[in-house]
């Protein structure tokens, strides 16, 4: 009788495991929070799109499982109208409010693909499209290797002048264009002007083959927060 129950508990247990392989990861929550002392206008994509964010303010947002090529940064210097149409100094989308296009330079990124191999999310902060303000990108609740990065330096005040840009400061590739800076060869290394934003944001993107001390990783399922000027 009692091998007859265990393998009728098996045969139950058994579809119930395929039924748990099957379920999908669930969605993530971001929370976008404003510490400037300023009015930021929030993006979000390809999830979210975009708010005015008052300082002091919250943001919430939920990013599908799975989700690749996510960004989340702050515009500055914007005006819209009621349609939700204008245009930012910083970061603006094509003059919309609500993004669905990434933005136009100089913006501070956060950006994050989710769920990916080995159901790992993987984080960065970039400085390739320059930067505008600062931002921590932390998940909510830490632990060992799964932390918290920032890039929050004085990037504006100490910018080159040949890289200044109305709101923030540009990178080398958006000023000069060349493969040098842009690496659309696949093949460059570090600057002068990359060694400027990686001696003041170490954690952060400072050109595009910065990968090996630019990439952070958390499990899937991890909440996060970013927050601007922290």
């Amino acid at each position: 009788m009692a091998a007859t129950t265990s393998v009728a508990i098996s045969f139950v247990l058994l579809p119930l495991a395929f039924l748990t392989l099957l379920t999908p990861n669930k969605a993530a929550t971001f929370t976008i929070v404003n510490k400037c002392s300023y009015t930021v206008w929030a993006a979000a994509v390809p999830s979210g799109g975009g708010i005015q964010l008052n300082s002091g303010k919250t943001w919430t947002i939920n990013v599908p499982a799975g989700t690749t090529g996510g960004r989340v940064w702050a515009r500055t210097g914007c005006s819209f109208d009621a349609s939700g149409n204008g245009h930012c100094q910083t970061g603006d989308c094509g003059g919309k409010l609500s993004c669905t296009a990434y933005g136009s330079p100089p913006n501070t990124l956060a950006e994050f693909s989710l769920n990916q191999y080995q159901n790992i999310d993987f984080f960065d902060i970039s400085d390739i499209d320059g930067y505008n303000v600062g931002l921590d990108f932390s998940p909510v609740k830490p632990s060992g290797s799964c932390h918290g990065i920032r890039c929050a330096a004085n990037i504006i005040g100490k910018c080159p002048a040949e890289l200044k840009a109305p709101g923030g400061c540009n990178n080398a590739c958006t000023v000069f264009k060349t493969d040098e800076y842009c690496c659309n060869s696949g093949s460059c290394g570090p600057t002068k002007y990359s060694r400027f934003f990686k001696n003041l944001c170490p954690d952060a993107y400072s050109y595009p083959k910065d990968d090996q001390t630019s990439t952070f990783t958390c499990p899937g399922g991890t909440n996060y927060r970013v927050t601007f000027c922290p």
